[in-house]
């Protein structure tokens, strides 16, 4: 019986009619299927690909649960009772059908990860702003052409946030509410254009902004002073700001396929830059400065359009750094 699992009578009763035979585990990850047991109730829960269309009605009775997974099944539909989990601190709802979700998800006020990757999500709630104890948002590989304005709003303890390959234009003012977050990934996206707002962020430590079709950079990317990677890889810019030079902490630039055909002197300020990846630009010069950034270990241009080899060069090279040509 369930009931010598450690867990409650209505606990076991509720498992119990869900009619799936769950293992007891010691710990649960989100790729893992069963449940554990601690300080004598259920803690988590996982019901990964059982083949659910929809959620059984006994799940709402657990309301002791901290962990959830609900990953991989068809899923399209998530009761607003949803909101009665009101002690979760993990919740893993992805590889569903998914197109949308109950604003009661704003009621989960004590979570810190939310997986909803690789649904079909066309919207999200703005109740999400609620969530002020969120660490972790992963809403990549779905359907969203915009988020709500004041998304983000509320989330300042965020520290991780995914929202790439999705059909997104723009990013909300409401990012710079994100006043703790470290990593922002928006890889795969229609990003054209940042919002100043994205100065706000003195926290980020890596930014993601691969093949989105961005056309500029906003001079307020100047002011992410402990930024130490920034991805640009696969877009359409012709220029980068001045204020790139300002970013001091940055160990590694990536600026692949774009179409740059100078860069700003402004990178010789860049005195902990490791790596510089310019390959596939329409670069005919490079600002001989580049050639004095004192921990620079590699420097690709192959794909370019350099005229002629700089003679500074041969300076960076005895010092040991690499340059792919």
């Amino acid at each position: 019986m369930l009931s010598e699992n450690g867990i409650s009578a209505q606990e076991a009763s509720a498992l119990e009619t869900m009619e799936v035979p769950l293992p007891r585990l010691d710990h649960i990850q989100a790729g893992d299927f069963g449940f554990c047991v601690e300080n004598g109730g259920l803690s988590a829960l996982s019901l990964r690909k059982c083949g659910l269309t929809e959620i059984p009605e006994a799940l709402w009775q657990l309301t002791g649960l901290h962990t959830l997974i609900l990953g991989e099944n068809p899923l399209t539909e998530i009761s607003e009772r949803i909101g009665e989990l009101f002690q979760l601190s993990g919740l893993y709802i992805y590889n569903t059908n998914l197109t949308s979700l109950p604003d009661s998800l704003g009621n989960l006020t004590a979570l810190h990860t939310l997986d909803l990757g690789h649904n079909r999500l066309e919207s999200l709630p703005e109740s999400l702003n609620k969530l002020s104890e969120l660490a972790v948002l992963y809403i990549h590989d779905n359907r969203l052409t915009d988020v709500p304005e004041l998304l983000f709003a509320g989330l300042d303890r965020l520290v991780y946030l995914n929202i790439g390959d999705n059909s997104l234009t723009s990013l909300p003012d409401s990012i710079s509410g994100l006043i703790s977050l470290k990593e922002l990934r928006a890889d795969n996206t229609r990003i054209k254009t940042l919002p100043d707002a994205l100065g706000n962020l003195n926290q980020l430590r890596e930014l993601h902004l691969r093949n989105t079709g961005l056309e500029t950079l906003p001079d307020s990317l100047g002011k992410l002073a402990q930024l130490r990677r920034l991805y640009l890889q696969g877009n359409k810019l012709e220029t980068l700001p001045e204020s790139v030079g300002e970013l001091n902490s940055l160990t590694e630039l990536d600026l692949r396929n774009n179409k740059l055909t100078v860069l700003p002197d402004s990178l010789s300020r860049l005195t902990n830059l490791v790596y510089l990846d310019s390959r596939a630009n329409p670069l005919t010069e490079l600002p001989a400065s580049i050639g004095n950034l004192p921990k620079l270990e590699k420097l690709d241009l192959r794909w370019t359009r350099l005229a002629a080899i700089p003679e500074w060069f041969t300076q960076l090279e005895a010092r040991g750094c690499s340059i792919y040509l």
